[in-house]
């Protein structure tokens, strides 16, 4: 009985193991970056929107109703914001860290 093709690699088919491996790598690389940053903007608007919520309901007894929501809602996106630029600029100074490697 002959053995099965996939049981033998011949030698393209590694190449095109390696090949296929690293773009596999890569995407999961990159769907976790993306996810990263969805996940942090995400969750520093709402931190951001519930510390207002929190301020305008316990705290000031309902008195300042809508006014530290919306700044807590503010300070969210901007907490947002800057972090999304952090994750940025540390990828882009990791791309071309590699980028010099050749």
């Amino acid at each position: 009985m002959l053995p099965n093709r996939d049981s033998i690699p011949v030698g393209g088919d590694v190449v095109l193991e390696g090949v296929m491996s690293s773009i596999k790598n890569e995407l999961v690389h990159l769907l976790a970056n993306y996810g990263h940053v969805g996940f942090t903007f995400v969750a520093c608007i709402f931190i951001g929107l519930g510390g207002g919520i929190l301020l305008d309901q316990k705290v000031f007894d309902g008195r300042t109703a809508p006014w530290f929501t919306f700044i807590g809602l503010a300070f969210g996106i901007a907490a947002g914001f800057k972090t999304l630029f952090a994750i940025l600029w540390r990828t882009k100074d990791t791309g071309n860290k590699d980028d010099d490697r050749g």
